[in-house]
């Protein structure tokens, strides 16, 4: 009588960080959810593709004030991830997962008087819509285009964020975060003339400022995604 050894095959784990959103709701929510309303009317699929935590460390809800507020926000297609702000033992069966250590970056806020320059209605074909801002990006502001490409004339300052649907050009020198392909497009891409950037990122694939090599650094380069791998060259 024979006996079969089976060999056990060892479970692999890996780490794995994506780029997200954290939104704050705060009192009394009928009106943050008409604020949250009037904000992606501006930007409309500005969350599609990412994750999404909410933070109720500003707002003391119930349970099914919570299991409410989630149900809400759903309906907006804005699909969350975790929650942060909410005590382990208020945590019951049905919510998403409670989070913690999250690292904080920069505030997003829509900027309203940014208009995009439509495509000509006359054309056969029309262009890929596309947004020209003009004027420098300074820290703290973040400009957000998820229907196509965003032109910045000038510098990107520290702290600042450009999200785009489509690629971005940057004229100026890139000290910033830069979202390109923010609604899946992997075929996005970044330019810039100047390259000191805190955050380079197509789809969900990205570069932290430590990721980037010295040789890139002040000067011209694009980036661009193969495979699953965020690619950097000198432009020359």
């Amino acid at each position: 009588m024979s006996s079969v050894v089976r060999q056990r095959q060892s479970l692999m784990f890996r780490a794995r960080s994506y780029t997200g959103f954290v939104i704050m709701p705060r009192p009394p929510i009928v009106e943050w959810l008409a604020d949250l309303d009037a904000s992606l009317e501006q930007s409309k699929g500005f969350f599609a593709g990412y994750p999404i935590v909410v933070d109720l460390s500003a707002v003391s809800l119930s349970t099914n004030a919570i299991t409410h507020l989630l149900a809400s926000l759903e309906e907006r297609n804005i699909g969350v991830l975790g929650i942060e702000g909410l005590d382990p033992a208020a945590a019951t069966p049905g919510l998403p997962p409670i989070l913690r250590g999250g690292r904080d970056t920069p505030s997003v806020t829509l900027l309203p008087d940014v208009e995009p320059v439509a495509a000509a209605p006359a054309a056969p074909k029309p262009q890929q819509p596309s947004l020209l801002v003009e004027d420098p990006v300074r820290s703290g502001q973040t400009v957000v285009f998820i229907d196509g490409d965003i032109t910045v004339l000038g510098s990107v300052g520290s702290g600042a964020e450009i999200v785009a649907g489509g690629s971005i050009h940057i004229y100026g020198t890139l000290r910033g975060r830069a979202m390109a392909g923010a609604a899946g497009n992997a075929r996005a891409r970044i330019f810039c003339h100047r390259v000191e950037a805190e955050l380079l990122a197509i789809d969900s694939y990205y570069k932290t400022a430590e990721d980037i090599d010295d040789s890139f650094r002040h000067g011209p380069a694009q980036a661009w995604l193969e495979g699953n791998t965020l690619k950097l060259s000198a432009l020359n």
